[in-house]
């Protein structure tokens, strides 16, 4: 069953054409990757996906809903996470994670959850500014599983993560269905079962299978 379909996705910076017809289709539980070199359109499309940016023109389905529509109705079912962290650096890990339970109306039990799958057990009571770089991201994909959403979009969520991105993604990745941007095509292959590839903000072909490393 699709969870995400996208029809003729365009978008437009001032006179700069970013997006151009993009269409996909995303099965409930499937894991796509969306690869291209920078200025592709990767970000953008990510963006309008997680309903954070609304097209210029174009339709987005996801779990059935008019994703701009109904937006506050796809609250709930969406995680995604920015290049940026958007962490607030003078709370701790922990701290940062309650703040976005009670934004989010989540229960703060799922803070230690989060924590556990991202392997930060050990850092919670840091600081966000005194955490490394890749620590950081760790703590930017905990806040984007909190709520437990069936949709996780992800631009890059590899960056800094060192060797054991693959092992962290897939424990994040598990049960959800995932749209991901990332420069590596081993880690892609390894995570996604089909990718989409953009050039100068049109999708290249139909999303493409790939052989998938087990």
């Amino acid at each position: 069953m699709s969870f995400v379909v996208a029809n003729g996705l365009t978008h437009w910076f001032g006179r700069e054409l970013v997006l151009e017809g993009v269409d996909l289709v995303v099965d409930t539980g499937e894991h796509m990757a969306v690869l291209g070199d920078n200025g592709a359109g990767k970000t953008t499309l990510l963006r309008v996906l997680a309903t954070a940016l609304r097209p210029t023109a174009g339709r987005l389905q996801i779990a059935g809903l008019d994703a701009f529509r109904e937006k506050r109705r796809l609250r709930h079912h969406v995680g995604y996470l920015a290049h940026a962290p958007g962490l607030y650096p003078a709370l701790s890990a922990v701290e940062n994670l309650e703040f976005f339970c009670d934004l989010q109306e989540v229960s703060r039990t799922r803070v230690e959850e989060a924590l556990d799958i991202v392997a930060m057990t050990s850092v919670a009571r840091r600081r966000a500014d005194q955490l490394s770089r890749g620590m950081q991201q760790r703590l930017a994909i905990a806040r984007a599983i909190l709520h437990e959403p069936r949709l996780l979009v992800l631009d890059e969520p590899d960056a800094s993560l060192g060797e054991d991105a693959a092992e962290l993604l897939t424990r994040v990745m598990q049960g959800k269905t995932v749209i991901m941007a990332t420069h590596d095509r081993a880690l892609a292959n390894r995570l996604c079962q089909r990718t989409l590839e953009l050039r100068h903000g049109r999708s290249h072909g139909t999303a493409t299978r790939l052989h998938v490393v087990t």
